[in-house]
């Protein structure tokens, strides 16, 4: 079964974040706790970990997409 990845809420005002780059791409094997991409929110650039392992099956948001919080860019 795939898992979500969400858009995190990376502080208490946060309500986007804008995807800046993906570290795993499409096919990639993912280890818990590896980076999958970075984020820009209003106040700086965070890395996102996985929370799970296995394979990036699909990405939904691009670089420069800006993606409110809770929803799912990937699985």
């Amino acid at each position: 079964m795939a898992t979500e990845v969400i858009m995190p809420v990376l502080g208490l005002t946060m309500e986007s974040g804008t995807i800046v780059e993906w570290i795993k791409q499409e096919g990639d094997s993912v280890t818990e706790g590896e980076i999958l991409f970075t984020v820009e929110t209003d106040k700086s650039v965070m890395e996102v970990e996985a929370k799970a392992s296995g394979n990036l099956i699909k990405i939904l948001n691009g670089p420069g997409d800006e993606v409110p919080i809770q929803q799912v860019i990937c699985y």
